[in-house]
């Protein structure tokens, strides 16, 4: 039995109010997601994180409408019930690993979202009875649908064509203080610091297989260093190069690969 597997529940099994409930708390994070975003990227991209303001209050929208409706139904008391505890429910990407794929991938992920968003009050609306509920989650499904035009609308609203072009210009600068420069940076450094030590030993031990297991111990380790060194040497915050942990990534694996030119041909066993 696989743990947090076995007590998780079927979809088709929830009652009505918990299906209100599982809708309610999914609107509470898709709102928070967008927040996330929005605060993520307001120093750089200032329309973008308008518009994902402008999505988390749709969210919100929907959350009260939902949380009314199950007022009306079933009460005051809502049922703790999350996508974790149901079999098969769409789960959404953390923050901090979407917010590494650069703007244009933090987009499309919010489109993802509505559209996953969308197919659940489909299929919440198939398994209710009652004519309020069902109506109620087919107009979300709807809005849900039509988020991606309301999207556009706060796009043309928040992020006209001038100010996406300079948005992509600083995502594209951003991009190559952050992975290009370091990568390329370690790339030279990995390729000549490496040099001495791998031809000093293939020329005293005439051994290929040595000299091989030289070059990757001085090609981890240069990368190693190099990575560290990288990551606190500047934090980012004045120079704007973005991440230190990005850049300190970035510089140490393009360091090791630059070593590991020179030290995979010692692989040919013959000297």
């Amino acid at each position: 039995m696989i743990p947090g597997v076995a007590s998780r529940r079927r979809f088709s099994d929830l009652t009505e109010q918990e299906i209100l409930a599982l809708a309610i708390s999914s609107e509470e994070d898709d709102a928070r997601i967008y927040r996330s975003y929005a605060e993520m990227l307001r120093s750089d991209f200032p329309d973008t994180a308008k518009v994902f303001d402008g999505m988390a209050k749709e969210e919100d929208g929907h959350r009260q409408r939902l949380i009314n409706l199950h007022v009306d139904r079933f009460g005051d008391v809502i049922p703790l019930i999350r996508r974790e505890h149901v079999a098969g429910y769409y789960a959404r990407r953390p923050v901090w690993l979407v917010e590494n794929l650069g703007l244009e991938r933090i987009r499309e992920e919010a489109e993802a979202m509505e559209r996953d968003a969308e197919r659940f009050y489909l299929k919440a609306a198939q398994n209710t009875q009652d004519a309020a509920t069902r109506k109620l989650l087919g107009d979300l499904a709807a809005a849900e649908a039509g988020h991606q035009s309301r999207a556009g609308e706060l796009e043309k609203e928040h992020l006209d064509d001038a100010a996406r072009e300079d948005e992509d210009s600083t995502a594209k600068r951003q991009f190559i203080l952050t992975w290009v420069q370091p990568g390329l940076a370690g790339l030279m450094d990995g390729s000549v610091s490496t040099l001495a030590p791998i031809f000093a030993t293939a020329f005293a031990t005439q051994d290929t297989w040595t000299t091989f297991l030289v070059g990757l111990a001085a090609s981890v380790g240069a990368g190693i260093s190099m990575g560290f060194t990288e990551a606190a040497s500047d934090d980012g915050e004045l120079s704007g190069r973005g991440s230190p942990i990005k850049r300190g990534f970035a510089s140490g694996i393009m360091t090791t690969i630059g070593g590991l030119g020179h030290a995979l041909p010692y692989l040919i066993p013959d000297f």
